[in-house]
């Protein structure tokens, strides 16, 4: 038993210090073994006092032991002394474990504590690594914060001085509607006081509209009176003049009866003779110039010029232009009279052509020529013109010619109009927007009196002389003539 439990010390005392205590109140010794935090405690058997016999044992018991009483105190004696050996020898263990352990323990402790110290080194330096670059970290981001917020500053002083630019502005803007309203005030006020003359001046407008009417009337009366003593002294010059062109007409005759070789486009035979041109070339006349002829049915007489070349002769010239010196924005009694000079540019005169195509069935012959020398016509076989009445209104028929596959005259049975009378079928009053009169239906294709342009100024002329279908309709020709003779040719 003993030597179970010294071994059992031996390993207790292998894996921790031990500490050995005085004896307690017993008189028993005790251990101590400190392993780690743990403290364990051991108690170690001593001998016990064996020197007399026990008052309770019984006298049977005390006879069988006295025989080998001696004997027992002996092996105790001896326990004892191996006891003294034993503890003896375990303070020597115990002091050189002390030693050994305290010498291990110390090296452990400095291992232990180099170890620990090169690991806090590493996780120090880890932790200084880690610590500056979040430093950096923190660092940029506060440079970035800086620079945001140095930015943010900017923004809101440019901000707050737009602002202040605005509210300035927004102040002179009220400051300017605050005039303006009294402006506004005061013009509503001139504009009333305006509004208040205006009525009052349209009512003596009004009285003086009344007053100008009945004037107007007045004067019309007395002009209407006019052109009636104008007419009875029109129709006396006719006479006159007819009397003077007989005396002329004597008079040429004369001087062809006594002259040999004079030109026979200026011999004039007895004017009641020749109602058109196409009678002064049957009678032998075959030179074109100006002729006296005499109208249908009347003695009234006039001039015309006559063509005996073009297309067999005996045309009757009721329209000629070639150098622009004739206005033909002309007024609608003067295309019915007639204008211009007979041998040169001229319009005969609707009345005249309405007569003389009323009598017998006629042919229309019309030539152009262009700026660049080329030249067109068109012939309508069935040509006649109503009186003054119908607004001389024209009729066509059997249209032929090189100045374009289709007539350019536009739509038969159209009304004539001039600058100061409209009988178009157009709201935009052809006349007074194209020049001249002509049988514009609709403002149509054609119009051989419109203005006469000069070559380089022809072009982009939409109230020029134009014929649609042979140049366009902003082309101006140069020359145009148009010409009647009858059928029966």
């Amino acid at each position: 038993m003993l030597n179970t439990g010294t071994l059992f010390l031996i390993y207790c005392l292998s894996i921790g210090e031990v500490f050995m205590t005085n004896s307690d109140a017993t008189g028993k010794k005790s251990y101590q073994i400190q392993n780690g935090p743990c403290t364990y405690t051991f108690l170690l058997p001593e001998p016990q006092n064996c020197g007399g016999p026990s008052s309770t044992f019984t006298n049977q018991v005390q006879r069988d032991d006295l025989v080998d009483y001696d004997s027992s105190v002996q092996r105790l004696e001896q326990l004892e002394t191996t006891m003294e050996n034993n503890t003896q020898w375990l303070q020597k263990l115990e002091n050189y474990i002390q030693e050994n352990l305290k010498q291990d323990m110390a090296q452990m402790q400095n291992n232990a504590v180099q170890n620990h110290t090169v690991t806090m080194i590493k996780i120090g330096t880890s932790l200084l690594s880690q610590t500056a670059e979040q430093t950096r970290k923190i660092t940029t981001v506060e440079a970035q914060v800086i620079n945001q917020t140095t930015r943010l500053e900017r923004q809101l002083l440019e901000n707050s001085i737009s602002t202040s630019k605005l509210e300035n502005e927004i102040l002179q803007q009220i400051n300017e509607i605050q005039k303006l309203n009294e402006k506004n005030s005061f013009l509503e006020k001139r504009v009333e006081d305006m509004e208040g003359k205006r009525n009052t001046e349209l009512e003596n407008l009004e009285a003086e509209k009344e007053q100008l009417k009945k004037l107007v009337e007045k004067q019309t009366s007395i002009i209407k009176e006019m052109e009636q003593q104008l007419l009875r002294t029109s129709s006396d010059n006719s006479a006159m003049k007819q009397q003077q062109q007989e005396l002329t007409n004597t008079v040429n005759n004369l001087i062809h009866t006594i002259s040999v070789g004079s030109n026979p486009a200026m011999m004039q035979d007895d004017p009641d003779q020749y109602n058109d041109c196409a009678a002064v070339f049957k009678s032998g006349n075959k030179e074109s110039g100006v002729y006296s002829l005499t109208i249908p049915d009347t003695k009234q007489q006039f001039k015309a010029y006559c063509d005996m070349e073009i297309d067999g002769g005996g045309w009757t010239v009721i329209q000629k232009r070639f150098n622009g010196l004739v206005d033909f924005h002309q007024t609608w009694k003067n295309y019915t009279m007639g204008f211009g000079d007979i041998s040169g540019e001229h319009w005969l005169g609707n009345e005249i052509i309405s007569m003389l195509t009323q009598e017998k069935q006629h042919v229309l012959r019309i030539d152009l020529t262009d700026w660049e020398g080329n030249t067109a016509f068109s012939k309508y076989e069935q040509f006649s013109l109503d009186g003054e009445k119908q607004n001389y209104r024209i009729h066509l028929n059997s249209y032929s010619g090189t100045a374009g596959k289709t007539s350019s005259m536009g739509q038969p049975g159209s009304d004539f109009s001039t600058k100061d009378v409209d009988n178009d079928k157009c709201i935009c009053k052809c006349s007074q927007m194209l020049s001249g009169g002509w049988w514009f239906d609709a403002c149509g294709p054609s119009n051989l009196n419109g203005v006469y342009y000069q070559q380089g100024q022809n072009t982009n002329r939409f109230n020029g002389i134009k014929w649609y279908y042979w140049k366009g309709s902003a082309y101006s020709l140069k020359a145009t003539t148009m010409m009647i003779r009858p059928s029966n040719f």
